[in-house]
């Protein structure tokens, strides 16, 4: 079934011709870099340090080998390392030293912190799951598309049986209000949580979605819990606001947002002179 994502939406909502570059044309000028790899290597580092805590919660004692608060930062600095090394092999880019030099201190200390401030933020919480990949139909979709998206974490809390979907984000110093209300922002957490509920017959009501911000450069609190709220009217609004993106995608309108010229990959290149 054709499928869209967050991602792809994003793409669609910042310029309508990039989308078609990218994901209809199929072309495309990005190159990895330093902060791609550095964001990837702590969602791996995520990733494992709770996948090994929900099989030590099932078999307490035999957690030789699993990634712990203790060794996360060896496990960080091993997956970022892996991750330079190729783009330095790939020849994509000119690799900024000192700045990969801060990354490994700063990814180093803030893995270490991530279960016990997660423990901190929700209390004692039963493991769900890392990485959950889902592909579900859209509401009300007359093209028949499918939704595909990617949770890179949940957990239930035991004090009120309720879900919490918490998306990994690495940032310098942190998000300003802006960033935190954006509507397209926040419309992957309200797109998750639908999803959710639909996958597994969960009552919403019981499911809450937030951004787990990891902060590279800040003095204090590198680690910062950001509570989205996602009710009835803002899920309808993200379900129209996908559905007409798809009926425009359709049709083939492909309109240039040239206000976001400045910051496309694509600016003043052959596919968009």
């Amino acid at each position: 079934m054709p499928h869209i994502s967050h991602w792809e939406l994003s793409n669609w909502n910042a310029c309508p011709f990039k989308h078609k570059l990218t994901h209809i044309d199929k072309v495309g000028n990005f190159k990895s870099n330093e902060y791609l790899a550095f964001g990837l290597a702590m969602h791996d580092t995520c990733e494992k340090l709770f996948s090994h805590r929900g099989q030590m919660q099932k078999n307490p004692g035999k957690g030789v080998g699993w990634v712990t608060p203790a060794t996360a930062g060896a496990f960080f600095a091993d997956e970022f390392k892996t991750r330079i090394n190729k783009i330095i092999l790939s020849n994509q880019i000119e690799i900024n030293k000192e700045l990969v030099v801060n990354m490994f201190a700063e990814g180093k200390k803030i893995a270490p912190l991530i279960l016990d401030a997660t423990v901190a933020e929700f209390g004692d919480f039963k493991f769900a799951s890392p990485e959950e990949k889902f592909i579900e139909s859209i509401d009300d979709n007359v093209y028949n598309y499918d939704f595909k998206g990617k949770m890179d974490l949940i957990i239930k809390t035991d004090k009120d049986a309720k879900y919490h979907i918490i998306d990994w984000k690495t940032t310098s110093w942190g998000w300003g209000a802006r960033k935190k209300t954006d509507k397209m922002t926040t419309y992957q957490l309200t797109y998750y949580k639908h999803f959710f509920a639909k996958k597994h017959g969960i009552d919403p009501e019981k499911i809450e979605t937030y951004f787990a911000l990891l902060k590279r450069t800040a003095k204090k609190d590198n680690i910062e819990f950001v509570h989205v709220a996602n009710g009835e009217r803002k899920t309808q609004n993200a379900l129209d606001f996908v559905n007409n993106a798809i009926t425009n995608i359709k049709s083939n309108v492909f309109v240039k947002n040239r206000l976001s010229c400045g910051r496309c990959e694509f600016n003043r290149t052959k596919f968009c002179p």
